[in-house]
C-alpha cells in the first residue's frame, strides 16, 4: 500500500474533524442547546473519524497522527469565516510553523506501518500502566482547583484518546484481514471502554471552565501518547541515524509548540464566544 493513500485519508480526516468541530461549537453557542447544526457537525466529525480509522488501518500511527493534528490549522479559516473576520497574523504564523514541521518530519522520517499485530501481554501491560497513572491524575484533579483540574483532566482525556488511536489501528487492521474474527478480539471492546472514558474526561476538562488550559493539554498529549504507543506496542520505528533522530526531536518539539499556541488561541476564542452568548441581548435587558 502506497503511503500517500493513508496520508490523503489523514488530511481528509483533519478537514472533516475541523469542519465538524466548528459547526458544533457555533451551533451550541448560537442556540444554547443541541440543534440541527450541531447534529450536522457531529455527522461530519464522525465521517472524519471514519477516515482516520481507514488511514490507521492502512498506514503508520507515526504518519497518520501528525497529519490529523492539522485539524487545528484547518479550523482557522473556518472559524474566521464563521466569525466574519480575518485570521490573525499570529495564527497564520504558527499555522505555517505547524505545516513546515509536519512536512519536514514526514519527509525525513518516512514512517512505515508495522506488519505485526501487537502482542496481547505487551498491550495489556502498557495500557494497564497508563490507566493506573491516569487514575492518579483523576484523583488529583478532583482535589485540585479549577486550573489544575482542567489541566489534569485534559492530560487524562488526551492520553485516553491516544490509546484509542492505537486500539483503532489494531481493530482496523483486523477488519481488513479477518472481518469475522474482529468481534472475537478484546481490542474492539477495550476501545469502546477507553473511548467512553476519553469523552467523559474531555467533558470534565472542559467543564472546569479553563478551556485555554485543557484544550492544548488534551491535543498535545493525544499526539504524544499515540506516537509513543505506536513505537512501544506496535514496533513502529524511524530508520534514521542518531543525528537525524536528534533533528527530528527538535522538529517534533517545535511542532508541539505550534500546536500549543494554536490550541490556546482557539480556546481563548471559544471562551469569548461562550461569554458573549451568555450576555443578555440589549433588547432582553430593555424588556426587563
Amino acid at each position: 500500500m502506497h503511503s500517500w493513500v493513508p496520508a490523503l485519508l489523514s488530511v481528509l480526516a483533519a478537514i472533516l474533524i475541523a469542519a465538524g468541530t466548528v459547526m458544533r461549537q457555533r451551533a451550541s453557542h448560537a442556540s444554547g442547546a443541541i440543534a440541527r447544526g450541531w447534529w450536522i457537525g457531529a455527522v461530519i466529525a464522525l465521517c472524519g473519524f471514519a477516515s482516520q480509522v481507514a488511514a490507521l488501518g492502512l498506514g503508520s500511527i507515526l504518519l497518520v497522527q501528525p497529519l490529523v493534528v492539522l485539524a487545528i490549522l484547518f479550523a482557522l479559516p473556518m472559524e474566521a469565516w464563521a466569525d466574519h473576520r480575518r485570521p490573525l497574523r499570529k495564527e497564520w504564523a504558527w499555522g505555517a510553523v505547524l505545516v513546515a514541521c509536519v512536512t519536514i518530519f514526514l519527509a525525513v522520517s518516512r514512517p512505515e506501518p508495522s506488519p505485526r499485530r501487537p502482542e496481547d501481554l505487551l498491550m495489556v501491560a502498557t495500557i494497564g500502566g497508563v490507566i493506573i497513572a491516569l487514575l492518579i491524575c483523576v484523583i488529583a484533579a478532583e482535589r485540585s482547583n479549577r486550573h489544575y483540574k482542567a489541566l489534569l483532566y485534559g492530560v487524562t482525556g488526551g492520553a485516553l484518546f491516544g490509546m484509542s488511536a492505537l486500539l483503532v489501528k489494531t481493530v482496523a487492521y483486523q477488519l481488513l484481514h479477518d472481518f469475522a474474527g474482529t468481534f472475537l478480539q478484546p481490542e474492539l471492546y477495550l476501545f469502546l471502554v477507553v473511548a467512553s472514558g476519553a469523552i467523559v474526561a474531555q467533558q470534565r476538562a472542559f467543564g472546569a471552565g479553563e478551556l485555554q488550559t485543557s484544550f492544548p493539554a488534551l491535543t498535545v498529549v493525544e499526539l504524544a501518547v499515540s506516537m509513543a504507543l505506536g513505537v512501544v506496542v506496535l514496533g513502529e520505528n524511524l530508520n534514521v541515524s542518531v543525528p537525524t533522530a536528534v533533528f527530528l526531536g527538535i522538529v517534533l518539539a517545535l511542532m508541539v509548540r505550534a500546536v500549543l499556541e494554536l490550541a490556546k488561541l482557539a480556546a481563548i476564542r471559544a471562551e469569548e464566544i461562550s461569554r458573549h452568548a451568555r450576555q443578555p441581548h440589549p433588547g432582553q435587558v430593555a424588556a426587563r
